[in-house]
């Protein structure tokens, strides 16, 4: 086992992975920017090392920065958490050269299941469903391609995700300049500014699911988030298990998150993303080599801590657990992301000076959050401050738990999404499962437009 991790990232997920590696008898090097530098993982971690300036890619981006931070802090291992490196092979084969342990996926698997073109071939050959588009990257022939696969198509990056590089086109006439811009944006957030066409599906759900896998080829695969809840391609609210899932959908969707996991050779937790649509059919959209923000809802329900796991396997352990019991659904899990935002700007970032906090706590309840009063929000990174998790045995209860919690979550001085996800819990499609991925955005519009702020999203106190 490992005795010394450096986690190279910040906020809440490098307190997380701190929190485990103390359970675990580990100890922990962070890094941290000038942005940073009163951030809680700094005072949590046995070590800290600055490694640059505020912006991103001059500390939390820059390899060799990290890499110096490890060899001079005696690391043997190295967690990337999730966002800045975390899915990068370079980095995760640098950290190899360097002789750390990457705490992931090895860097021939992020290189197949990175690169969406190449992620969905490998899906066709494994047999998993993929959404009907191109099977390469686009070139000159684009109009025919969008002839072939039929209006309307989805313009997306070929190198990453979270909704950069990403264009809806449902006329012809707009293809050439939506790729042009889907192009662009992926050049600048990914270094690569390859993209694919898709065909639309009008009205799905985003629905996930997550995959352990160790170095003897044995892969299980756990109980599906549904990450639906959705503004511009961002996740705002996950849950476990769906409320528009049934038993044989999910053993299916799960099989199929298994083959694509054996035919990559992958080994450590992943997520198999899908697309499912109104009939039940379900479809590859992509993989994220990495954990992901909302796996709280993952650990709730099966009882397991993905974060031990993936330190367990990255030092060469077994799964020691089966597919039987990975399945096994055991309450229903709510994770609320809590974000520096406003919703009624169209969710713009709103950084700033935490002036108090008062956290919720009870039954069935858990915040992961690197926040505390006086604390200031830089307007550097991730508008994500906090994630508030609920349980309880049955959707209807889950729901009721997070109100009470919304309730209790109050926070002074910068304005946040609370607001919008109380308005969500008080809605009847979401309350009886009817919604889709474009639900969110249409609910804090027509809110924004018929209210001006003076009905669920205040102007005021956020209680």
């Amino acid at each position: 086992m490992f005795k010394k991790i450096l986690i190279a990232n910040r906020g809440e997920i490098a307190l997380r992975v701190i929190r485990a590696c103390r359970e675990m008898g580990i100890k922990t090097v962070a890094v941290y920017s000038e942005a940073d530098r009163d951030s809680l993982h700094v005072q949590r971690a046995d070590e800290a090392v600055a490694i640059g300036p505020a912006p991103a890619a001059m500390s939390y981006l820059n390899v060799d920065a990290i890499l110096s931070a490890a060899q001079i802090t005696g690391a043997d291992a190295v967690h990337p958490g999730y966002g800045f490196l975390s899915e990068n092979a370079e980095f995760a084969a640098a950290c190899g050269e360097a002789g750390l342990s990457f705490i992931g996926p090895r860097p021939d698997a992020i290189r197949k299941l990175g690169h969406k073109s190449t992620a969905k071939a490998l899906a066709r050959e494994a047999g998993v469903p993929v959404v009907p588009g191109t099977k390469g990257l686009l070139g000159a022939d684009f109009m025919e391609a969008a002839r072939a696969v039929g209006f309307p198509v989805m313009i997306k990056a070929a190198a990453g995700g979270g909704g950069k590089g990403l264009r809806m086109v449902r006329r012809s006439e707009d293809l050439e300049s939506q790729i042009k811009l889907a192009q662009t944006e992926a050049q600048a957030a990914f270094k690569d500014g390859s993209v694919y066409m898709e065909k639309l599906i009008e009205s799905p759900r985003h629905v996930e699911i997550q995959i352990a896998c160790d170095i003897r080829g044995q892969v299980v695969a756990f109980p599906e988030r549904d990450c639906t809840l959705q503004r511009r391609h961002q996740k705002l609210l996950e849950e476990s298990p769906s409320p528009a899932m049934i038993p044989e959908t999910r053993r299916r969707m799960q099989k199929a998150a298994v083959d694509l996991a054996k035919a990559a050779g992958y080994t450590n937790v992943g997520t198999v993303e899908f697309l499912l649509d109104t009939d039940g059919s379900f479809y590859f959209i992509e993989v994220n080599t990495r954990l992901q923000v909302e796996h709280p809802v993952t650990e709730i329900v099966s009882g397991f801590d993905l974060v031990w796991t993936q330190i367990r396997l990255a030092a060469g352990e077994p799964l020691n657990i089966g597919q039987e019991r990975a399945s096994e659904i055991r309450a229903h899990a709510i994770e609320h992301r809590i974000n520096a935002e406003d919703p009624q700007r169209g969710f713009a970032p709103c950084p700033g000076l935490i002036e108090s906090a008062w956290l919720p706590a009870g039954p069935g309840v858990r915040v992961e959050t690197h926040i505390y009063p006086g604390y200031t929000v830089p307007s550097y990174y991730d508008s994500l401050i906090a994630k508030l998790i609920v349980s309880a045995p049955t959707r209807m209860e889950a729901i009721a738990r997070s109100r009470r919690a919304l309730d209790e979550f109050d926070l002074d001085g910068i304005r946040t999404t609370i607001p919008f996800h109380r308005m969500v819990l008080d809605q009847r499609p979401f309350q009886e499962g009817r919604f889709d991925t474009h639900y969110a955005e249409k609910l804090n519009h027509a809110a924004t437009e018929a209210a001006h702020g003076s009905l669920a999203i205040s102007n005021g106190s956020q209680n």
